[in-house]
């Protein structure tokens, strides 16, 4: 039986000869669904508070915007939006389950 050390499995990774597992693409998937749209929000939230010419900005864009748009015309704004993040995530998901699956079609390849 061969020992295997650590910088065997370490160069392994970097060459690409020993994938990431399907765990390490789970977590982050779950980092991108979840974690960095909350992220982008804060950051952005933030950027808009320190800056004053941004926040004066934003401020008078949003004042105007939702003075022009009529109830309909918010709830389709607000609807666009929603279904836009809706398939940005669906696209996260559909990518990583392909990562996955290419892993497990690659594993069993192997074991041929």
């Amino acid at each position: 039986m061969e020992t295997i050390t650590f910088s065997d499995c370490l160069s392994n990774f970097l060459t690409f000869k020993t994938f990431i597992s399907s765990d390490a693409l789970i977590m982050f998937y779950y980092l991108g669904a979840i974690i960095l749209p909350i992220f982008s929000w804060v950051l952005l939230t933030w950027i808009i508070r320190k800056y004053k010419l941004l926040k004066t900005s934003y401020t008078h864009t949003n004042e105007l915007l939702w003075k022009i748009l009529t109830r309909k015309q918010k709830a389709k704004f607000i609807l666009f939006f929603l279904i836009v993040f809706i398939f940005m995530e669906l696209f996260w998901r559909m990518l990583f389950e392909f990562l996955i699956a290419y892993m497990q079609i690659r594993d069993a390849l192997l074991q041929i």
